[in-house]
């Protein structure tokens, strides 16, 4: 069945991302566009990788209940995936106008969220308040998964805590400590004990990343 292009939503490095409306409803169009730098045949066959990965992180993230949006086709010869629209705002727009009690109960949330991601395998690679959509139910759910991967490496669940803490002081500065700290709440409720170790990580990775800083300054 044709689909009816509303707009544009989006361009990025990777891909375009489309309104349409699909089979009566709205849904978003993920196209991975060809990069003119690569070589063709080798452009394809990572942009084909990238789209399969993708849709099995969400199929996987959907299956173990974390809020994502739900997979409804994917065509690997066109690399898109067309994929449920989440109606609702980003978190980066609206967090500095919440209260703290909303803050600490969307973070505990995120944190539970993530936590079940990491236990079962999965890393997003890009959790930033960008990628997360606040529901008129009040559920936040996790969006684009374009960078995540499998993997239960306590170094890439140290980064992507890493990546959330620094995208977090570079946009809510004030708030950064305040949200990590119920992130972490909620995390510990499903890692445990494991949240000492990918901590750890995460103060080594935020460790090298000033010692470069250091030295480039020193050049």
């Amino acid at each position: 069945m044709e689909s009816i292009r509303v707009r544009v939503l989006g361009k990025g490095a990777e891909a375009i991302l489309y309104l349409e409306i699909w089979r009566g409803r709205l849904v978003i169009r993920k196209v991975r566009v060809p990069k003119r730098y690569r070589n063709p045949k080798l452009d394809i066959i990572l942009r084909r990788w990238r789209t399969s990965l993708e849709a099995k992180l969400l199929y996987e993230a959907k299956r173990l209940g974390v809020p994502v949006p739900c997979i409804f086709d994917v065509d690997l010869d066109a690399t898109t995936i067309v994929m449920e629209y989440i109606q609702g705002m980003r978190l980066r727009d609206v967090l500095s106008n919440l209260d703290s009690d909303v803050i600490r109960r969307y973070f505990e949330q995120i944190g539970e969220s993530v936590g079940i991601l990491h236990k079962h395998g999965i890393v997003h690679g890009d959790l930033t308040t960008s990628n997360m959509i606040i529901t008129r139910s009040g559920n936040v759910y996790l969006i684009d998964f374009g960078l995540g991967a499998f993997s239960h490496k306590l170094e890439d669940q140290g980064t992507d805590l890493h990546l959330m803490l620094r995208a977090l002081e570079s946009t809510h500065g004030a708030l950064a400590q305040f949200c990590f700290k119920f992130f972490i709440r909620g995390y510990r409720k499903v890692m445990g004990s494991r949240t000492n170790e990918v901590l750890r990580k995460v103060k080594e990775i935020r460790s090298r990343g000033r010692y470069v800083a250091v030295e480039e300054r020193r050049r």
